[in-house]
């Protein structure tokens, strides 16, 4: 198991230097704190997956979809993977390439709308 941790771990890294154009629009909108002061990590590895983005402190993954993720295959990876995530008390959110290069200020809404649904109400 550590060593398919390793594995892991490598890959993410990789990744990190390989981002989609799509993801790295929103990593230009989403890093250094930039929604709200939360802060998010890209090519996080959870488990055997390694996630677009994630929020650790508020368990909020975001991940963008290419057109391959329309297939039915991928589809059905997706679920798996979401029903993994969400079982370890993560919230995934998914968007589209198209939503990201098409509307970037909504996507980035849509992600404040998450992170303040999973912030404490004060009394």
């Amino acid at each position: 198991m550590k060593n398919a941790t390793a594995k892991t771990h490598k890959r993410a890294k990789t990744h990190r230097r390989a981002l989609t154009a799509a993801e790295n629009i929103l990593w230009q909108e989403i890093r250094r704190k930039q929604i709200h002061g939360y802060h998010f990590r890209r090519q996080v590895p959870i488990g055997p997956y390694i996630t677009d983005f994630a929020c650790v402190k508020e368990k909020l993954i975001i991940e963008v979809d290419g057109i391959g993720h329309a297939e039915p295959d991928e589809i059905s990876r997706d679920e798996k993977r979401t029903a993994y995530l969400e079982q370890l008390g993560w919230h995934v959110v998914r968007f589209q390439n198209i939503d990201v290069f098409d509307h970037i200020d909504a996507v980035v809404e849509q992600i404040w709308h998450h992170l303040k649904q999973s912030e404490p109400l004060h009394a």
